[in-house]
């Protein structure tokens, strides 16, 4: 198989699965919409509307970093602590740097997420394993440098807190910050050969190797975007918390897999879009907002996203890639 073929793969495969699963997550949303709006119709209205996409960012920002990981058939179990512990960097490092402890902030948890990727690649150790550790490492740094308390962020807060105290067109900077992203992400996986890299790593890792193509570097890139979309999450929360605490961002772990997977990432590998992670993002959300609403209990929200992982996977695997599934 040469190169231009694997690289040609891809946007092949997305044509190929271009019926019914293409519509799935936006189906869903609107299922899911119409449900609880027939519960709640004050739901439907502008304001909830509003304060829906609010919510969302943050998910949607774990879950698009999430995708190029989950597009090399890895996955990244530290993305959601490594952004509870971009929250405690950013308080610090706005008060010693200024502006510039945002790019220190996503600096570090680029190089983090990148030191994943090199474990993974290079020394060949699972990415279930590697995350799994660093999640614990990165929780632990967390609550060793903030002492298991609540950071306000005063000092160097209007760095941050444009992103949700302007609008624009009614909707706060943020949102549109994260539409130039998923457009972005887009522009990247579909018009970059790095792009179209983690496609091919992901449908045929054995080719690409045979084909001279860089896999363990594609995967560094993956788990090292990863590590970007933490940092940026981290910002996000920060100024909508006004502070930073060490596990402000743990309980988006489940939403962000579910959310990628829900909108088209094959955990299989080589398959998912970023507009299909935006209409997954939401889906989870309508979910959490929606049950609320509806008085379901919030502790059974983390039975409900994990339901709907298991669900996710069963429909979005490829089975005619396996002889048979571990």
């Amino acid at each position: 198989m040469s190169t231009d073929t694997l690289q040609r793969a891809p946007l092949r495969r997305i044509t190929a699965d271009g019926n019914w699963r293409s519509f799935v997550p936006v189906i869903v949303l609107i299922v899911f919409v119409a449900i609880i709006s027939a519960i709640e119709p004050t739901f439907i209205g502008a304001p909830s509307l509003k304060v829906l996409i609010d919510e969302s960012l943050p998910i949607l920002i774990l879950a698009l970093g999430q995708m190029p990981v989950l597009l090399v058939a890895s996955i990244d179990l530290s993305s959601a602590a490594l952004a509870s512990l971009g929250t405690i960097i950013l308080a610090h490092s706005l008060q010693s740097f200024g502006p510039g402890g945002l790019l220190a902030v996503l600096v570090l948890t680029t190089l983090a997420g990148a030191l994943n990727g090199f474990l993974v690649a290079v020394a060949q150790v699972p990415s279930f394993i590697v995350t799994l550790g660093a999640l614990g490492l990165w929780q632990a740094a967390a609550l060793i440098w903030s002492n298991a308390q609540t950071v306000p962020i005063s000092t160097g807060y209007e760095y941050i807190g444009w992103l949700v105290d302007q609008q624009l067109a009614g909707l706060t900077v943020g949102v549109w910050a994260c539409v130039v992203l998923v457009i972005l992400m887009s522009l990247f996986l579909y018009l970059t050969n790095a792009g179209q890299a983690l496609y091919a790593v992901g449908l045929n890792e054995r080719a690409t190797l045979l084909t001279g193509m860089a896999a363990r570097r594609t995967k560094i890139l993956a788990f090292a975007i990863s590590g970007l979309s933490a940092g940026l999450a981290s910002i996000l929360l920060a100024a909508k918390q006004y502070s930073a605490a060490p596990g402000l961002a743990d309980s988006l772990l489940l939403p962000c897999i579910a959310a990628a997977i829900i909108g088209g990432c094959a955990i299989t590998g080589g398959v998912g879009n970023p507009l299909g992670v935006l209409f997954g993002a939401l889906i989870l959300t309508v979910l959490r907002v929606g049950t609320t609403v509806a008085g379901v209990n919030p502790n059974a929200q983390q039975i409900i996203y994990g339901f709907t992982i298991i669900v996710a996977v069963a429909l979005t695997i490829d089975r005619r890639r396996f002889s048979y599934i571990k």
